[in-house]
């Protein structure tokens, strides 16, 4: 029977021919009847147990808190960590491999690969499964710049004419030229050589000074190709100059990557730049939309493909505000997108969170014409309606930042249901274009009616606990393993937005005005409202919650069903995601107690 073990389940496909052979001899079989206690909680184990055949249930008192199946492992706290949090109960008729503890901890000491399954901390785990699971595979976005074959740096003074600086671009075959002027290094292209002589009729022995850029965007040979990919995306260039030890050493361009990078991203900006109607602007969220695929397929983070399109996304709504927006606006207003969009946590396209703040009133009719064009253009383009209404085309989201000051003081102080979740959406808002000043005053003037007051801060806390029910908690998450229940979790309800609404909960208390959850966090564990290792905690469940979702989310693209793009069948996890995604929602059980704790929800 030892012989029938699956050396290929994780984490034990770490282990050599060698150590599976050792530890294929010393494996035994424990049979548990139903009810039967396997670990009892304050108990240290004297084996990792490996489930054959039968359920398992974890129980932390009366808490059902989850459920193992075949190939599911356990225990490995009351292994190597201590005595047993939790019980472990046969909630059927159960057979386990039984690992001996010391021939597990004798591989642990020798197999870095292996020991990372039985780290406490989620972040550790993470970052060495990541690790393995990028090793063999066209990792191109990880490659350093440094990698990438790029032009040469060619330096000349800015007192070179321009015929001479055209003359050295033909004899080195190089578009690009780095000008020495005193203390200031510039670049200037074959583009803008042509530009001089043909439009600005310079004469050919004007200084090459007077028509390179000062103003240079640049990448370090050992920043990783993803990071120059988002550079070129949200600087709108094709080419980028990179850093060396002693200065600029080369020039990277699109054209280097064009065959690394699947899809180019870093091309669709131009694209939006070119379009000279809200049409021309379909194709470009379409292309922005598969760059999600592509990069996913690539195995780039999905961090990373959440900043690349909400730099897209907002220069598309920035072009389409610029086509559409009357004069009366383009003028007063401040185009802001809020919730994931505007935390820089979105992805797959799912609705439309955006809204205006106008400086002054504007004639009704530029606004109600704006309001109508610019939401319908964008739901043209493939951005669904917000269910909540959450739109330019909502009077409510649209309107001078005076008018609406008093609205988000109303939803402050009012008992209404939705002004916690407003204060929420809004708390996450960015400018996209306009005049931001109106954005930061409103925050501004929101966070300062907020901080200080308790019952305030403790109503919108509130909402850390509208999925914490048996719908959409732990309990549902693994009841399916234990055969009750539905084997389905909705990631972002028991997942995602307790971490978000939470940092939001305290950002707002601490007057943190980061506005993506990842640097919340930093910022809020560097106040000291929690630990450092309790904040790299928060930061990775939520970096795999998003990444699991993003997975959902494309097959439910797919597969034509976008009701289901939240929702992870437990069945079709593999054993590392199960684990993970365990360890994951223990984090949030933990943050969602200090959030409770802190403003005394128990008492609502």
């Amino acid at each position: 029977m030892p012989q029938a073990f699956d050396a290929q389940n994780p984490p034990f496909d770490r282990l050599s021919h060698d150590e599976i052979g050792t530890l294929r001899a010393a494996i035994d079989i424990g049979y548990f009847p139903p009810g039967e206690t396997v670990i009892a909680a304050g108990q240290r184990s004297e084996h990792l147990h490996v489930v054959i055949k039968g359920r398992v249930a974890e129980r932390d008192g009366d808490t059902l808190e989850s459920g193992l199946g075949p190939k599911d492992t356990f225990d490995a706290r009351s292994l190597v960590h201590g005595p047993a949090g939790t019980t472990f109960v046969a909630a059927e008729e159960t057979l386990c491999y039984l690992l001996p503890k010391a021939v597990v901890l004798d591989l642990i000491g020798r197999n870095p690969g292996f020991a990372a399954f039985f780290y406490s901390e989620i972040s550790r785990k993470l970052r060495s499964y990541e690790r393995r699971d990028h090793e063999g595979v066209d990792s191109t976005l990880r490659a350093h710049v440094r990698e990438v074959r790029f032009r040469p740096a060619v330096f000349v003074d800015g007192s070179t004419t321009l015929h001479d600086a055209g003359q050295i671009m033909q004899d080195r075959n190089n578009n690009t030229l780095f000008v020495r002027d005193g203390d200031r290094v510039g670049i200037v292209t074959g583009a803008n050589l042509a530009k001089a002589f043909v439009v600005d009729r310079k004469p050919l022995e004007a200084p090459v000074r007077e028509v390179c850029h000062f103003e240079v965007v640049s990448i370090g040979l050992d920043d990783f190709v993803f990071a120059a990919v988002i550079a070129m995306t949200r600087h709108n260039k094709r080419r980028l100059a990179i850093r060396g030890e002693g200065g600029y050493v080369g020039v990277l361009e699109d054209i280097d990557i064009l065959g690394l990078v699947a899809g180019n991203p870093q091309l669709i900006p131009g694209q939006i730049e070119q379009a000279r109607a809200p049409a021309d602007l379909k194709s470009c969220a379409l292309d922005i939309q598969s760059q999600v695929e592509r990069l996913h397929r690539q195995g780039a983070r999905v961090e990373v493909i959440a900043e690349i399109t909400s730099d897209l996304n907002r220069r598309l709504f920035a072009k389409l505000f610029d086509m559409i927006a009357p004069p009366s606006i383009r003028e007063n207003g401040c185009l802001m997108v809020m919730g994931s969009e505007g935390r820089g946590e979105q992805t797959v396209r799912t609705d439309q969170d955006n809204g205006l703040l106008l400086a002054r009133p504007v004639p009704e009719e530029d606004l109600a014409a704006f309001r109508t064009a610019f939401s319908g253009a964008l739901e043209s383009f493939g951005f669904p309606p917000c269910p909540g209404d959450v739109m330019v085309k909502n009077p409510r989201w649209s309107q001078p930042a005076d008018d609406f000051l008093v609205q988000v003081e109303g939803w402050i102080r009012s008992p209404a249901e939705d002004g916690p979740m407003n204060l929420g959406i809004f708390f996450d808002a960015v400018s996209v274009t306009g005049h931001p000043e109106l954005l930061d005053r409103a925050k501004t003037a929101m966070i300062d009616m907020m901080r200080g007051e308790t019952a305030y801060l403790a109503r919108f806390a509130r909402a850390i606990d509208l999925f914490a029910g048996a719908s959409a908690g732990m309990l549902t998450s693994f009841m399916a393993s234990v055969g009750v229940g539905s084997d389905e979790i909705d990631v972002k309800k028991s997942g995602t937005f307790p971490i978000v609404h939470g940092v939001r909960t305290l950002a707002i208390d601490q007057g943190i005005r980061e506005v993506s959850t990842a640097r919340r966090i930093d910022a809020l564990a560097e106040a000291g409202l929690f630990g450092a290792d309790l904040g790299r905690e928060l930061s990775s469940a939520l970096s795999y919650f998003m990444e699991i979702r993003l997975r959902a989310q494309l097959a439910a693209i797919a597969t034509g069903r976008r009701e289901r793009e939240s929702i992870v069948r437990l069945g079709e996890l593999t054993t590392r995601d199960r684990d993970l995604l365990r360890d994951a929602l223990r984090v949030v059980k933990r943050f969602r107690e200090i959030v409770r704790n802190r403003y005394h929800l128990s008492v609502f």
